[in-house]
């Protein structure tokens, strides 16, 4: 399964999904003017990305799928696109595949922990919380 890498600008994320290394990472500000484009391709990606799981199995319990998000900020045309990431993992982990989410997020942000909230009840996923000290990355 081929890797799918978007390198971080001002206003997107830096992307990485590399499923053979077990490594799912969004991370830092995702406010694209056109944010169609950055996410219309990462959800292309995850069509194919879902029927190799299902094929290779390559996740366990030992070694579950971890998605890791470390956002510093995103628009609501980005919580969209996260949704729909997320509700594709959970589709995977109804079929057995276990799926952990990690949202990191600073300390003292509160709107960035509630919003990490808000799309877990949304896609009906539990994420793991990992404050980070206050203006760390």
């Amino acid at each position: 399964m081929k890797d799918f890498r978007h390198r971080s600008t001002d206003l997107s994320p830096e992307i990485i999904l590399a499923p053979e290394e077990n490594r799912f990472l969004i991370a830092g500000k995702s406010a694209p003017e056109d944010v169609r484009s950055l996410y219309y391709p990462v959800l292309e990606w995850m069509e194919e990305f879902m029927i190799w799981v299902r094929e290779k199995r390559p996740y366990t319990d030992q070694k579950p799928l971890l998605l890791k998000l470390d956002l510093e900020y995103f628009n609501s045309s980005s919580a969209k696109f996260l949704f729909d990431i997320f509700t594709n993992l959970q589709t995977l982990r109804e079929e057995g595949v276990p799926v952990e989410i990690e949202w990191h997020y600073d300390e003292e942000d509160v709107d960035l922990r509630e919003a990490g909230e808000d799309l877990a009840l949304l896609c009906e996923m539990q994420f793991t919380y990992c404050p980070k000290p206050s203006g760390g990355r």
